[in-house]
């Protein structure tokens, strides 16, 4: 299950918060009390019992909780002065306040990169680009710094970014720092020309049995 929320998306199956289609790090701790609060929407949320689910069978207290609700705050640049998500309820605890759709996180997207007649795939989070061996995806090829670019892959978006780069990352022909990709989208840096490829899973088709099969009249 995944929920959306102003620019945010919290993704349960795969354990991201994602702002503005890039993941955000959040503690575990954090990210399970937002995903409290979220699901628990309709009510404030004692601390007594976010306690509980938290830590359950350890004595932590109200400043544990209040650590964590501000490290959401700051993932998701929200205040607690005017929040726009996480209210504290004085001498209560907590409510998530914000708008929330529920959607089931779709079957992933495999993305990779087509480069002088191989595929390398992109795996999610951030991938580099560059002559490093610590690269994620190494070039050896005239042009291309140690670290060049990155491509960034989250559920929502994979974006393009430019690492300071001496010669600079082109897409579609133009210089960029940041930029969404498509399929197809042709990225140069240095002398390498690459393509960006997006392959959506196959819808599964059902077999029919017999008794599902339409009957003659």
């Amino acid at each position: 299950m995944a929920y959306r929320f102003g620019h945010a998306v919290l993704d349960c199956d795969a354990r991201q918060l994602l702002v503005d289609g890039t993941e955000i790090h959040v503690s575990p701790k954090a990210f399970e009390l937002l995903t409290i609060l979220i699901r628990n929407r309709s009510r404030a949320v004692s601390k007594q019992e976010l306690r509980g689910q938290l830590w359950p069978g350890t004595f932590v207290e109200d400043a544990g909780l209040a650590s964590l609700a501000a490290e959401i705050r700051r993932a998701l640049h929200d205040s607690a002065r005017t929040p726009r998500f996480v209210r504290t309820m004085h001498r209560f605890g907590y409510r998530f306040v914000g708008d929330v759709v529920e959607t089931i996180a779709a079957a992933p997207t495999r993305v990779y990169l087509l480069f002088d007649n191989r595929k390398s795939m992109l795996l999610e989070g951030a991938n580099v680009l560059g002559r490093a061996p610590d690269a994620t995806i190494s070039f050896d090829v005239a042009g291309v710094s140690r670290h060049h670019a990155r491509i960034v892959v989250s559920r929502d978006a994979v974006r393009l970014e430019d690492l300071g780069s001496k010669n600079g990352t082109y897409l579609q022909r133009k210089r960029i720092t940041s930029a969404l990709l498509s399929d197809g989208d042709e990225i140069q840096i240095g002398k390498a020309r690459l393509t960006f490829r997006l392959e959506h899973p196959v819808e599964r088709t059902d077999t029919l049995g017999s008794d599902d099969l339409p009957r003659g009249t």
